[in-house]
């Protein structure tokens, strides 16, 4: 019989498709992101040996480490790429002589807001949210306004972002869904 935390799907074998995700920030979904990479983590190997031990170190876990996170989206007229980035540093306020002009002193970087928390969401084919994973503290470390342009390509402008975060974790509070069926054609009955 099956426990209220067991599996729902029909075939455990069935993997989730990567191509249904939405990406959450400043409490928005953010559109148009076509790709997301980068979620993985790894921990620091600490090598200890005593002088009576035998030849081979003995090891243990260090500190974990959280890799760069990278944002793919399609150019448009969304400020909201640029506007992160700028908050790390951005060249107008950079440029004022505050010395010349007291007034006009504006500070280079954004302390209070350039880090975010951002939610990455997982669809199945349904449109049903299946895993989502809360990332914590993110800034960001690189942005590239627009590709590489080629007049004889046929490819859509990508803008990307690369995020420093110091940690993720899935959100165990989504639960897998029961999964729709239906007949087609519906019966006339």
């Amino acid at each position: 019989m099956p426990t209220a935390d067991s599996v729902v799907t029909a075939d455990p074998h069935d993997a989730y498709k990567n191509f249904r995700f939405r990406v959450k920030w400043d409490g928005r979904y953010v559109a148009g992101f076509s790709k997301v990479s980068g979620l993985t983590h790894s921990t620091q190997v600490v090598s200890h040996r005593s002088g009576g031990d035998p030849g081979t170190p003995r090891v243990s876990p260090g500190q974990q480490e959280y890799g760069p996170i990278s944002l793919e989206k399609g150019v448009t007229r969304d400020p909201g790429f640029v506007q992160w980035a700028n908050k790390i540093w951005d060249y107008s306020n950079s440029t004022k002589d505050s010395e010349l002009d007291p007034s006009s002193s504006a500070p280079s970087v954004s302390l209070a807001d350039f880090r975010k928390d951002i939610l990455v969401e997982l669809y199945n084919e349904s449109g049903q949210k299946v895993l989502a994973w809360n990332i914590y503290r993110c800034w960001v470390s690189e942005y590239s306004a627009v590709p590489e342009f080629e007049g004889g390509e046929n490819a859509i402008a990508i803008q990307t972002i690369q995020l420093e975060n110091e940690g993720w974790e899935r959100d165990t509070s989504v639960k897998e869904p029961e999964e729709p069926s239906f007949l087609f054609p519906a019966s006339s009955a």
